[in-house]
């Protein structure tokens, strides 16, 4: 789904976000609720002015509209991977934009993220994977790393993987997978006012990944495994 089908469904009422570059920003209103709105277009690569983009909108969000629900839409294939990136430090520009999230949770708004196009690696988690909810359309691309590079960066053969992936959610990409990780929290395939409007409100749960995956099956161990860590530090 394009982000401006997507902005349509979510606010049959219209909408204010514009489009600069690779980063949408605005507002939305869904019945009387006025979300900030922040995200990426056209599976954008997160390079270090993207970033720093995102994190302004953010901040923008918290210093012009207090205790605003914050809607991030996801669609991004990851940092971008360039020489120049590097050496700028694009570690410290998704930490910056993570942070800058973290703290307006921290100041009352609720983050919601909602996976509508590709989500990989670090731009996702940087981005989408710091919100108190995170949302995926049934089309989502989600993945750490695809099969095919796992399988250069591993030297597991990529028929190995293939098989893995098929008994193990953690090999394989895709919405259903991650969902059943515990790392996609919702899964909205029909009615998105209504999807958004449940979401915001109920009350923010910490409820963690870990919990999520042993309730569906796709991470058996690891909510056991941190506990015993947590006991014993």
């Amino acid at each position: 789904m394009s982000w401006e089908a997507l902005l349509a469904a979510l606010f049959p009422a219209g909408h204010a976000v514009r489009r600069t570059g690779d980063v949408l920003a605005g507002r939305g209103v869904l019945d009387d609720i006025e979300l900030a709105v922040i995200g990426t277009a056209d599976h954008a690569y997160i390079g270090v002015e993207t970033a720093l983009a995102l994190a302004a909108e953010v901040l923008a969000a918290m210093r012009d509209h207090p205790g605003r629900p914050i809607l991030l839409l996801v669609d991004t294939l990851g940092q971008r991977l360039s020489r120049r990136d590097e050496l700028l430090g694009i570690n410290a520009y998704l930490a910056h934009l993570a942070q800058s999230l973290e703290l307006a949770r921290r100041r009352g708004h609720r983050l919601i993220a909602l996976v509508y196009g590709e989500a990989v690696s670090g731009g996702f988690l940087a981005g989408g994977m710091m919100a108190d909810l995170v949302a995926a359309l049934p089309g989502g691309a989600v993945r750490v790393m695809g099969l095919a590079a796992m399988a250069r960066i591993t030297r597991i053969p990529l028929e190995r993987l293939e098989e893995l992936s098929r008994a193990s959610p953690a090999f394989a990409p895709g919405v259903d997978n991650f969902y059943r990780l515990g790392g996609i929290a919702e899964i909205w395939s029909d009615d998105l006012p209504a999807r958004l409007r449940a979401a915001l409100a109920r009350p923010a749960v910490d409820t963690s990944s870990r919990a999520l995956g042993r309730e569906r099956g796709g991470r058996r161990l690891a909510a056991e495994v941190a506990r015993r860590v947590r006991e014993h530090r």
